[in-house]
Formats: structure tokens, C-alpha cells, sequence
């Protein structure tokens, strides 16, 4: 006799947590790599956690940015990346014979650079700030071209670089100020970024921005220490190790 077939196909695989609150931003209108810019990583990995049971490190994040977004919060990819930052940590790789703790994994990333009116970042470390840190440059002047552009940034010094404290609203103003402590003694520090619902889309004139750098020979990483100097936030003979600058249009 042959055996009843039944009725139906397979239950869907149900989903992990990460899985779960992606498909929460995606239901808002975001795309898994939007979603992957926010948690630091690539589209590939978000549809690891549908395909391959992944992501629960970046929970905690996800959870917080879902819980922006759905209270009517920063909207912008960058400042959802901010929101997910302090909990966004490098997977760790067994420690090899011989060391005493387990090594960061290395994770790929790659700048991004767009066009007049699009959402547009570039990153630079030490050695690339050292030399002028050209890759900036067009974030810069591409936002600066886009009627008003906007411009925000992160910068990367030693704590004590700094001369107020984490978190001051003289430093940075508004209800996200973005401090993220580093393991090496250094400290992240954002600027521009969204203030708030309800309180404006945030971020510099970038066409004011243009002409600093343009006043600095085209040296984005000066233009910003520069700033940050006159404006009583950072010690003169201080050095940015690392410097993120991001661009956009208010829609």
C-alpha cells in the first residue's frame, strides 16, 4: 500500500535572533547590505544568518538599532552604525602555540566613495592621514557639490588628546554623542552626526567644509584637527590615528 503523502510542504526553518531583528530592518525598508554597513560587516555575512545559523555576536547591536528605528529614532546608516558600534566586537581566533590570549579576526572592509547626493564615506589610518589622506578628499568635495550636502566624522586620538571628557555635550551636542573606548588607549569620537528625532537631520555644511580643506591644501585630516583645535577639542600637539569622514543629502 503506498503511504499517504502528507498534506503540506516542510515547516519553514525558524529563524535565529539575528535573523529575526534583520528581517525587522528589512521590513522597514533597509537591504541586508545597508544592514551590513551598520553592523561593520558584508551582505554576505547577514545572509549567513538566514542560511547558516550566524550572527548572534552582533545581536545586542541589532537589537539596539531595531529598537531606534522602530521608536522613530536616527534613521541614517551611519548613525545606526554608531548606535551598534559599542557592541560590535571582533570575533577572536584561538591563541596560537606560544601566545598568551587569543588574536582579533581581521575583518575585510573596504571604503566607500559615492556620488553627488548619495550617502558616501571614506576611512583613513595613520599612514594614509601621515600622507594627506587623499581618499578623503572626494567624500568632501562630492557632498560639497550636492545641494545641501552634509558632512559628519569620526576622529580616532589618544584619550588624553582630548580636553573634555567622554561624552561632554560642549564636545559633541546632541542625544547620541558617539565615544567609543578603545583596548589601545585611544578613543573615537564622533562629530555631525543626527542630534535626535525631531531635532534636524545634523551633520556640517559641507560646502564650508570644502573650503577648510581647501584653506588646508586639500589635507582633510588637517582641515579636521584643525578645527578640532580652534574649537577647544583637542590638544594642539595631538595625532589622529584614524579618521572617518561620511557624506549625504538630507532627503
Amino acid at each position: 500500500m503506498t503511504p499517504r503523502r502528507r498534506r503540506g510542504g516542510p515547516a519553514a526553518p525558524q529563524l535565529n535572533e539575528a535573523a529575526r531583528l534583520t528581517n525587522e530592518l528589512l521590513a522597514a525598508g533597509y537591504t541586508r547590505k545597508q544592514v551590513g554597513d551598520i553592523i561593520g560587516r558584508n551582505s554576505s555575512l547577514v545572509s549567513q544568518f538566514f542560511t547558516k545559523d550566524k550572527g548572534a555576536a552582533f545581536v545586542t547591536a541589532l537589537r539596539d538599532v531595531v529598537q531606534e528605528v522602530q521608536a522613530g529614532g536616527a534613521s541614517d546608516v551611519a548613525d545606526l552604525k554608531r548606535i551598534a558600534a559599542p557592541n560590535v566586537k571582533r570575533r577572536l581566533l584561538k591563541a596560537k602555540p606560544g601566545e598568551a590570549k587569543p588574536r582579533r579576526a581581521r575583518v575585510r572592509t573596504k571604503d566607500i566613495v559615492g556620488t553627488p547626493g548619495k550617502s558616501a564615506m571614506a576611512r583613513a589610518a595613520r599612514q594614509h592621514i601621515a600622507s594627506g589622506a587623499a581618499r578623503l578628499r572626494p567624500v568632501v568635495a562630492n557632498t560639497a557639490a550636492a545641494e545641501g550636502g552634509k558632512l559628519a566624522f569620526t576622529v580616532r586620538a589618544k584619550k588624553g588628546a582630548f580636553t573634555h571628557p567622554a561624552g561632554s555635550r560642549i564636545d559633541s551636542p546632541g542625544l547620541r554623542r558617539g565615544v567609543v573606548q578603545r583596548n589601545d588607549g585611544t578613543e573615537e569620537r564622533a562629530y555631525g552626526a543626527s542630534p535626535g528625532a525631531g531635532q534636524g537631520s545634523g551633520g556640517f555644511d559641507a560646502a564650508e567644509w570644502k573650503a577648510k580643506v581647501d584653506a588646508a591644501g586639500g589635507d582633510v585630516a588637517a582641515a579636521v584637527h584643525g578645527w578640532l583645535v580652534e574649537t577647544g577639542r583637542l590638544q594642539p600637539d595631538a595625532k589622529l590615528t584614524h579618521l572617518e569622514v561620511r557624506g549625504w543629502k538630507p532627503s
